[in-house]
């Protein structure tokens, strides 16, 4: 019996005694009987009665119950500092749970070097068990001082043995996903919807809420999947050819569109057709893990918007896939056409534009530079680019007075400007004249091609060149991008564009204008 803290308790024993009609006291009254009366009970082991004996048990404080979970991560925390650098002997592990108590001393001594070599970034070739036993110190907090560098690792793993063992994306995806829930970690699960089945639901709904409400560009195509009423993967043209080009080229089209109705309407995809209020939802965590429920919990609440049954966004997503695929099919050469695509004509020119210029980037990528570029001429450009910004940076403090000294050398580039000039608008006219006069002299009709590339550029679009010379260009121009309901990489392809139609060569190289021309974009900011 246990003692409820007011009452001491007591085992019963069944005595023999000689005593006669000796009555058994009550349990109540135990404190109220004197000290004699269980004083005159004389044990025999020959009489027919029976006396009630009353022995009262030792008061012992109770061990802490440990699980074994919990015993799991104290071994852990003692043995996280453990490293092996000399190379141990690859020894086999099969274990269900493995822990450290189930290897061997050679099992051991292989894990810890091979943790070692893992936590440098090499990935030795290694037995499953092992995989599981760090991953459960991963989850349990041992190994790492941040969450997100437990989430890094954790994906580093999966990442590293997931094509050996396909086991893995059957538990590391759901429980990479807990860990970033409990630590309250914004990251994205687009992979982990995108590699562990049975995953789509409540996790697809919340990397959906997370790209359309502040990360549109990430959005993935595994995660549009559950937004599409039609099942692209049904598609022969899927199916075949056109597999590659449809999971890369739908989730631009959909960040696409969202940045255009943002210009257009001021709100976005999801504030236009806002769905219905979160609904909580219980997660078990990492299950069939070895993990102590005493760190985050049995399970958490997690506020799911279920994005996908918003009826409008569904049926936008979905015309945009058959769009997108339609569009695909022409740029491939692949026959047949999808019927009943109604998209306005505003965002069908969109993304008909924005498919043809990554295609026809694509194309000049695969068949190589198509300009050859004159080392010689490029060495004599940048020489008189130097020599524009020497002039163009010439102070009034620079200006010779003495005449002797202004005599001693004839060299034109020693000549001092700021003789010639009388006041900061002089010096800018002649600034803007010696750009123009080194361009002649180097080509004959190159302003003409600059005049050309000028008034061919759109006012979008010279904004967005002249954006990328300032500080933070390339922030800037993300900005003005998606105030234009366009996107960079769009407005970057089509000024190279007219750059190569007009003066022959790229202008921008990657995300930067191409040094040897910035001295002559100044007639562009004229």
């Amino acid at each position: 019996m246990s003692n409820d803290g007011k009452q001491p308790h007591f085992t019963e024993l069944v005595w023999e005694s000689l005593e006669q009609n000796v009555a058994i006291p009550p349990r109540d009254s135990a404190e109220e009987a004197p000290p004699q009366q269980t004083s005159t009970i004389r044990i025999k082991s020959t009489s027919e009665d029976t006396v009630q004996l009353k022995l009262w048990d030792i008061e012992t404080t109770p061990e802490p119950v440990t699980t074994t979970e919990g015993q799991f991560v104290l071994r852990a925390k003692e043995l996280v500092q453990r490293s092996e650098t000399v190379a141990a002997l690859f020894v086999p592990f099969k274990s269900y749970w493995p822990t450290y108590g189930h290897m061997t001393g050679a099992q051991s001594n292989w894990y810890f070097y091979w943790r070692t070599e893992v936590r440098q970034g090499r990935f030795h070739k290694t037995d499953l068990s092992y995989i599981f036993l760090h991953v459960y110190e991963l989850i349990n907090g041992v190994g790492w001082e941040e969450p997100a560098d437990g989430y890094r690792k954790l994906c580093q793993i999966w990442e590293a043995y997931r094509d050996k063992y396909k086991r893995l994306d059957q538990y590391l995806g759901g429980w990479i996903a807990d860990f970033s829930l409990v630590h309250k970690l914004d990251v994205p699960l687009s992979v982990i919807v995108a590699r562990s089945r049975g995953l789509a639901g409540d996790l697809a709904e919340l990397e959906l809420m997370r790209c359309l409400s502040s990360a549109p560009e990430q959005l993935s195509f595994a995660v549009l999947t559950a937004m599409s009423d039609y099942d692209i993967s049904k598609s022969k043209f899927y199916m075949g050819e056109g597999k590659e080009a449809a999971e890369l080229y739908i989730p631009q089209v959909i960040a696409l569109i969202d940045a255009y109705v943002t210009r257009k309407h001021g709100s976005n995809l999801i504030q236009m057709f806002p769905p219905a209020p979160p609904v909580l939802r219980e997660r078990f965590l990492f299950r069939s893990a070895v993990y102590d429920i005493s760190l985050y919990g049995y399970s958490v609440l997690v506020p799911v918007v279920r994005i996908s049954k918003s009826a409008p966004l569904r049926s936008l997503i979905t015309r945009l896939f058959r769009l997108t695929e339609n569009k695909l099919r022409e740029l491939l050469g692949y026959r047949g056409r999808l019927k009943g695509v109604n998209v306005d004509d505003d965002m069908a020119d969109l993304v008909t534009r924005f498919l043809q210029r990554e295609f026809h980037k694509r194309e000049q990528e695969e068949a190589g530079p198509v300009v050859v570029i004159d080392q010689g001429k490029l060495e004599r450009l940048q020489t008189d680019s130097e020599i524009v910004r020497t002039l163009l940076t010439v102070n009034d403090t620079d200006v010779v007075t003495d005449p002797d000294e202004s005599n001693e050398s004839s060299d034109a580039t020693d000549v001092p400007v700021t003789d010639l000039v009388e006041d900061r608008h002089d010096e800018e006219l002649l600034s803007e004249s010696v750009v123009e006069d080194v361009a002649a002299s180097k080509q004959t009709d190159a302003i003409t091609e600059w005049e050309q590339f000028t008034i061919a550029l759109s006012p979008l679009q010279r904004e967005a060149l002249l954006t990328l010379m300032g500080d933070n260009g390339l922030i800037t121009l993300q900005q003005l991008a998606a105030e234009s309901g366009t996107m960079p990489e769009l407005l970057i392809d089509e000024i190279n564009e007219l750059a190569m139609d007009n003066l022959g060569d790229l202008l921008i190289d990657g995300e930067e204008i191409s040094e040897e021309f910035v001295p002559m974009l100044l007639y562009i900011k004229r």
